[in-house]
């Protein structure tokens, strides 16, 4: 690599020394750099697991409250269907206990959807940035003690 110089000519960079050639100064240097590097790489890991597991943690408690909701309507027909079938005996509340069941299928199947999304996403802890972590720990340990 050249770099100009303030005359217009230019010279060559000397390559940075190797490892065996380099001094202690140098070599905490390049340590420090690549902890720093090593660390912010990990948090952003860790950012990213935590922002992965909120947002199926948002989903399953969305779901539930779907569940919930078509619940509420199933319950709202099924009264529905008791006062037709206390009003008239026709077949008219057999259609509104057949809609309410179809509902409450519906809510269950909400209902499980939900506690599947909830039961992936939690504890929220950022489990492979912490693995992760451990393995660098151990690596520089193990560096270290030659």
């Amino acid at each position: 690599m050249t770099v100009p110089s303030p005359t217009g000519a230019s010279r060559a960079t000397p390559p940075p020394p190797t490892t065996e050639d380099a001094s202690t100064g140098e070599l905490i240097s390049r340590l420090t750099e690549q902890i720093s590097t090593l660390v912010r790489d990990e948090a952003r890991l860790a950012q990213a697991e935590v922002t992965q597991k909120a947002k199926r943690l948002g989903i399953g408690a969305g779901l539930f409250g779907g569940a919930g909701l078509v619940a509420f309507f199933g319950l709202a027909v099924l009264i529905s269907a008791i006062v037709l079938a206390l009003a008239e005996f026709l077949p008219a509340w057999l259609a509104a206990l057949i809609v309410a069941v179809v509902l409450f299928a519906v809510a269950g199947v909400l209902a499980l959807l939900g506690k599947k999304d909830v039961q992936q996403g939690s504890p929220p802890v950022p489990t492979q940035a912490i693995a992760s972590t451990k393995a660098d720990i151990a690596t520089v340990k193990k560096a270290a003690s030659r």
